[in-house]
């Protein structure tokens, strides 16, 4: 499979790594395309790419593809997906997809319009700890779920690679919110209605920088999902999701180190469910640099035995629609139902 990358900027270079170690795989990367000719140029010439762009149209048409990879900002998604889709190429788009609903419904729109498939770049379900908790759920092992907290919660100076976020006006249910309320989707199912309140703890910030919602699952179990990026607890536990499940034989705990207590019928067990470092990541950043290429193969995967990726963007719809149900019941001080989506999407 020949692929493009659009955008090689600081969270691209994972993405970059990635694709690299999927040359095994039989997926290869022949263009990358960014705005700025230097990381382009850099992008290209550090990982063995033949040719970059400074111009997705002429990329597009320069280049036999069979998906493209989009890494830029959620501001320029839509405007250069419907320009993939346009020409009957495949997608995977980073998250968020979008600034706000009704762009984000407008692109899986008009992938569907298209006939192409497009899956977003929702990366936390993919991580090694994660997984392993949801392998645990599907053993049955605590029984049914009937209750759960997912916590991210960090102080870590995400600002300084990305400062650009202190000007965002929705700015952490946007940016990791909506990777923590995939996960509770992910381990509880779809939701009834959510309530937030959000917070503003420093007044750098523009947007909320603190977020603590309640949703109620269409299956009857409670989620408390947070996230902030002002924590002053001591060790940071960045960049790890904590967690308990409760379910009606035990429960799931993911404690900071990866390490998972599981409690079944009145016995309990711990095991490390670290991921493993690979040649190009790092202590802390790897959990989420490795989830990157397991993404991306999930993905590819897919798409390879011809069906939709688990991560698509009818699916990721679900888990915007939380978002913004987040920011409403903020703003209204009440539970909201997340809003829904028809598809146009033909069956058959």
């Amino acid at each position: 499979m020949r692929g493009a990358l659009i955008g090689c900027g600081f969270f691209a270079q994972n993405h970059l790594n990635a694709w690299r170690d999927m040359k095994a795989d039989g997926v290869e990367l022949v263009a990358v395309c960014d705005i700025d000719p230097n990381k382009a140029e850099a992008a290209a010439r550090q990982f063995g790419i033949p040719r970059h762009y400074t111009d997705v149209a002429a990329m597009l048409d320069g280049e036999k593809l069979d998906f493209v990879d989009i890494a830029t900002r959620m501001d320029t998604h839509r405007a250069i997906a419907t320009q993939v889709f346009a020409r009957g190429i495949p997608a995977i788009v980073q998250k968020p997809l979008a600034p706000d609903w009704d762009e984000a419904v407008a692109i899986v729109d008009a992938a569907a319009a298209a006939g192409v498939e497009m899956a977003v770049h929702e990366n936390f379900r993919y991580q090694v700890p994660l997984k392993a908790v949801r392998s645990v759920l599907d053993s049955g092992v605590i029984g049914e779920v009937t209750w759960a907290r997912i916590s991210f919660r960090t102080g870590y100076d995400i600002y300084r690679n990305q400062p650009y976020f202190r000007k965002e006006a929705r700015f952490s249910i946007l940016d990791v919110g909506i990777h923590v309320l995939d996960v509770a989707r992910f381990y509880l199912g779809e939701v009834e209605r959510l309530s937030c309140e959000t917070q503003r703890r420093s007044p750098l910030n523009l947007g909320e920088d603190t977020a603590t919602m309640m949703l109620r699952h269409t299956s009857g179990a409670v989620s408390i999902v947070e996230n902030t990026y002002e924590s002053r607890e001591l060790p940071d536990p960045f960049p790890q999701t904590l967690l308990v499940i409760e379910g009606t034989r035990g429960a799931i705990r993911m404690n900071p180190g990866f390490r998972m207590v599981v409690t079944s019928d009145g016995v309990t067990s711990e095991r490390i469910v670290d991921s493993p470092l690979l040649p190009w990541t790092a202590h802390p950043w790897h959990i989420a640099q490795e989830s990157v290429l397991l993404t991306q193969r999930a993905i590819i995967g897919a798409w390879r035995e011809k069906r939709a990726a688990d991560t698509s963007g009818e699916d990721n719809l679900k888990t915007f629609a939380l978002v913004e149900a987040a920011y409403e019941a903020a703003q209204t001080h009440q539970a909201v139902a997340p809003p829904q989506h028809r598809s146009l999407k033909v069956s058959g």
